[in-house]
């Protein structure tokens, strides 16, 4: 292939910029901000998993107390209702009375002890209460770190991207100045060759692989014709012939 030589100087310009490109996409791509956000959204995931549960302890404790409560004052309305006929001496019998004299001791007994239960459970909703409150506390702080560092991000990828949008721009003008059959050629190459398709030999060394060019390689370089497209013989990227080559 043939190609001016000011037109494969340019090819180094188009793979400077899309160097520059790749080092933007990359700068983009690994944001601090990425990885502060994933391990925040892990922590907010496992928050959640623990107010969940702390909710649901709350409810099962309400519910729980309610049940003890109802439970106490139907005790205590019999209990009531045994005094009133105790009271009223509507009751004559000696057994019938101890009966029930035996029976409002046992309320009594009974409760107390569902008093106790009530309070026990009080004391464990009160407790699961005060876990909601810190751990819907947590949430809103982690969630706030999250939307800090969402926005950041935001702000940092929209300047990246401005950058980009403006270097794929000027590609766009230089690349469009090299004939069609050495860009594709470049375009090839840079694909295959982890983004560098033309490389500069530069004190007689191809900077595309490092590799200095031996005596049979530099003196086909010499001999070849300034408009020859010449190959890395190492590389096999294109390697563009300047005044600092060497040659």
């Amino acid at each position: 292939m043939n190609a001016a030589p000011a037109d494969q100087i340019r090819l180094l310009d188009v793979q400077e910029l899309d160097v520059r490109l790749q080092q933007l996409r990359h700068k983009k791509k690994s944001l601090p901000e990425h990885a502060e956000i994933e391990s925040l959204t892990k922590d907010l995931a496992q928050l959640r998993d623990l107010h969940v549960a702390a909710t649901t302890e709350e409810s099962d404790c309400s519910r729980e107390q309610t049940k003890a409560e109802q439970d106490v004052d139907q005790v205590r309305q019999r209990a009531t209702r045994d005094q009133q006929r105790l009271d009223s001496g509507a009751v004559t019998s000696p057994k019938d009375l101890e009966n029930l004299q035996r029976e409002i001791a046992s309320l009594a007994k009974r409760q107390g002890d569902l008093e106790d239960v009530v309070l026990e459970v009080m004391e464990r909703r009160e407790s699961a209460q005060e876990r909601v409150n810190e751990l819907s506390e947590r949430l809103a702080a982690v969630q706030a770190k999250v939307d800090d560092a969402t926005a950041r991000r935001d702000q940092a990828a929209a300047q990246l991207d401005t950058e980009i949008a403006a270097v794929t721009k000027e590609r766009e003008v230089v690349a469009g100045s090299i004939p069609a059959d050495l860009l594709k050629l470049y375009d090839k190459l840079r694909e295959k060759e982890g983004g560098v398709g033309a490389a500069k030999l530069f004190q007689r060394r191809c900077e595309g692989c490092r590799l200095e060019l031996n005596i049979t390689e530099l003196n086909e370089v010499r001999a070849a014709a300034p408009d020859t497209v010449v190959r890395c013989e190492n590389c096999r990227r294109i390697l563009v012939r300047t005044a600092e080559s060497g040659l």
